[in-house]
């Protein structure tokens, strides 16, 4: 049995977007979460967070989606963070090489705080 995607967004307000997804992150839903983000990022909120507390699987779909959100972001001088990662979704970003350029926080509220702190000393 899969665990059903989830994809919210509890937290639009200036540049910061907080995108909260849930279940598996795969081919089936990395679509939906990359055309979300590039409404976000389209909509004036392009330093997106990710907080993926609530993954339980991630496949390259949900590795590729990342990556391609990040480089959006990037092209629209905005970011992207993830948030609370599950244990074995950072060793893949390790093993992919993808915590090298990815900033990651413990929780989304933490990376909403230093996102947030970015912009005020910016």
């Amino acid at each position: 049995m899969t665990d059903a995607f989830h994809l919210d967004v509890p937290h639009a307000d200036g540049t910061v977007a907080v995108m909260a997804l849930s279940g598996e992150f795969d081919i089936a839903a990395a679509p939906a979460v990359r055309a979300r983000a590039l409404d976000l990022i389209a909509a004036g909120h392009p330093d997106l967070i990710a907080d993926l507390s609530g993954v339980t699987f991630c496949d390259s779909s949900g590795l590729g989606a990342l990556v391609g959100i990040w480089r959006c972001a990037k092209d629209a001088d905005g970011s992207l963070t993830l948030a609370a990662i599950p244990d074995r979704l950072g060793r893949l970003l390790a093993t992919t090489g993808m915590d090298t350029f990815l900033p990651t926080h413990p929780s989304a509220e933490a990376a909403l705080a230093a996102c947030q702190d970015n912009h005020t000393t910016a």
